[in-house]
């Protein structure tokens, strides 16, 4: 196999491979690379985990960085543009001096136990993963660990059982609250879990024959191409989503995979001990080695959410970076910030200078602006909320005008109605702002403060924040969720623009009655231009194609018929930089 990196010669990574900056004393590619299959690696209880080691083929002791999912790892390098391809490219990192072991997680790729989705004892399996690679003759003791999403979920499962070989992470678009991923304040992303979990259970029950067939490698061989491997830089989340939908229909076995559909699309629609046990952010603490997060800021229903808190929250960690990507900052087969992982190691694992911590902790992409921005802390110092008015006359402005409301209409199934009356209450409704006279800089956590009457015990409300040019193109930048009957705010640990929701237990909605709804907009950043329309859409369902959808996640319906009244008084909350 080629050396994959930027120099020519090299296969050609996809996706912006710094935040920016030039880096020094990194290692060189110097090695031939080997790579052993199956290997097992046995836990604590007994149950044998299986691993395939991807290390330089001159003997000898080097750093190891363990990629660690419920995914096939012998599809890890196979080059599509698929959503569970975030390992890392071994061919990158093995030439440069580093093992990338990659390993199945219980139940999957031929491991033995049962799965368990991000519970205790796979962290548990993180700790012992870790100290065995650490023994091995090809370690030096040294280990980190790399991959995105579910890769980047198990860093911090192992980061918080504080494995003593384990020195750095580099956790980007990690999940730390697993509810916050599956259940958007009580909307069940529907369309990313459920074939999710589909696909889980079908590529589990892939023989390792056929992951390793000919067909496979002939595959890997077109794949690799390069004309058709820069296609890939553009694949985003919804054509992941795509993707995911054409595997769902293939069969899986109902157990496990059946059981969790259903305890997390049906049976736990609030938080409770099962859901706790899959919330790292009370363990947070608990780390201490190095964190290198980040995220793309298009990542709205998945992985950012987490982003920002668990920057906060590590705060016994001296060493913790974000990196924020701007469009297809983090795309599929996952190739992006590899130099910047190769600073990062080189400067952990292998005890080079090579200048990763200089500058300030943040470094970020601000869409609709050039290069990457740094700070030090989120939200940014200097950042002022500026009120918006959600206008009787659809307007978006700093005053209110004369006072008024608006009302949509969300249907329940099974109405047995032939058609839309034009007599109808629209199912969305839009407000814009007048053309900005001058650029405008959001950055942090949005709010919208909904004064609103409904007409059903439970309902939903899905807003979406959008920049509209001049030309009418209008771009998605964030949303927020909410099912009204898991309102209730934590006043102690919110603040104006950022209320945090413990979505704990149901409190019906009182019907005609005037209720302020806080929902929480997930924290974004984004240079609205001169010109430009500031524009908020708001919906009780989203399963409507007309609806705004970010990444293509769209929510299970709350399921009730209901009029849905907006008062004028309602606010958005926007963090303003340079207001």
């Amino acid at each position: 196999m080629s050396i994959a990196g930027t120099e020519p010669g090299e296969r050609q990574l996809n996706g912006p491979q710094t935040t920016g900056r030039t880096y020094r004393n990194l290692s060189a590619p110097e090695h031939a690379m080997a790579r052993d299959n199956n290997i097992a690696v046995p836990m604590r209880d007994g149950v044998t985990l299986l691993a395939d080691v991807h290390r330089p083929a001159e003997p000898g002791r080097y750093p190891v960085l363990i990629a660690a999912s419920p995914y096939p790892r012998q599809l890890q390098d196979l080059g599509a543009p698929a959503g569970f391809i975030e390992a890392g490219a071994s061919d990158f990192f093995v030439p440069r001096g580093y093992v990338h072991l990659i390993v199945n997680l219980r139940g999957t790729g031929g491991s033995g136990g049962t799965f368990g989705l991000f519970d205790a004892q796979e962290r548990r399996d993180m700790h012992d993963l870790v100290e065995w690679a650490a023994a091995q003759p090809w370690c030096d003791g040294n280990v980190g660990m790399i991959g995105i999403s579910y890769f980047a979920m198990t860093q911090l499962e192992a980061a918080v059982e504080r494995p003593p070989h384990l020195k750095a992470i580099f956790p980007v678009a990690v999940t730390a609250d697993l509810y916050e991923a599956v259940s958007h304040h009580g909307l069940f992303s529907s369309s990313f879990i459920t074939p999710f979990v589909s696909v889980l259970g079908m590529t589990s029950q892939l023989s390792d024959r056929f992951l390793r067939s000919e067909l496979v490698e002939a595959v890997r061989t077109v794949l690799h191409v390069p004309a058709i491997h820069r296609k890939f830089a553009t694949m985003n989340g919804e054509a992941s989503i795509t993707a995911l939908r054409l595997l769902m229909k293939l069969h899986h076995d109902p157990h496990p995979w059946d059981d969790y559909w259903r305890a997390v699309a049906v049976e736990r629609p609030v938080r409770d001990a099962w859901w706790e046990e899959r919330n790292l952010m009370p363990l947070l603490h608990r780390i201490e080695i190095p964190v290198y997060l980040g995220c793309d800021w298009q990542n709205v229903p998945l992985h950012l959410p987490s982003t920002f808190p668990a920057f906060n929250a590590l705060k016994n960690s001296n060493h913790v970076r974000v990196a924020m990507l701007g469009d297809f900052g983090l795309t599929w087969p996952w190739e992006s910030l590899h130099v910047e992982a190769l600073a990062w190691y080189d400067h952990w694992l292998k005890g080079k200078d090579t200048g990763i911590l200089e500058g300030p902790r943040i470094r970020y992409v601000l869409p609709g602006a050039t290069g990457f921005h740094a700070a030090d802390a989120w939200p940014l110092p200097g950042v002022t909320y500026r009120d918006y008015a959600l206008r009787a006359d659809g307007g978006l402005a700093a005053d209110e005008g004369t006072t008024g409301t608006r009302t949509m209409m969300t249907l329940g199934s099974g109405l047995n109605r032939a058609h839309p009356s034009e007599t109808d209450p629209p199912a969305m409704l839009t407000w814009n702002s007048e053309p900005l006279e001058r650029d405008l800089d959001m950055t942090g956590p949005v709010e919208l403060a909904l004064d609103a009457t409904a007409t059903a015990i439970d309902t939903a409300f899905i807003v979406t924040l959008q920049d509209v040019d001049p030309s009418g193109n209008a771009t998605d930048i964030t949303a927020g969720y909410l099912r009204a009957s898991l309102r209730e705010v934590d006043e102690a640990a919110s603040r104006p623009g950022a209320p945090v929701l413990p979505c704990r237990s149901f409190e019906a909605v009182p019907v005609g009655q005037l209720v302020r709804y806080r929902i929480p907009m997930v924290d974004n950043a984004r240079r609205f231009k001169s010109g430009h329309c500031i524009r908020l859409v708001l919906t009780g369902d989203d399963q409507n194609p007309e609806a705004p959808s970010i990444m293509g996640f769209r929510h299970a319906s709350a399921g009730t018929s209901c009029l849905s009244t907006i008062m004028s008084s309602s606010r958005l909350l926007l963090p303003v930089l340079n207001g």
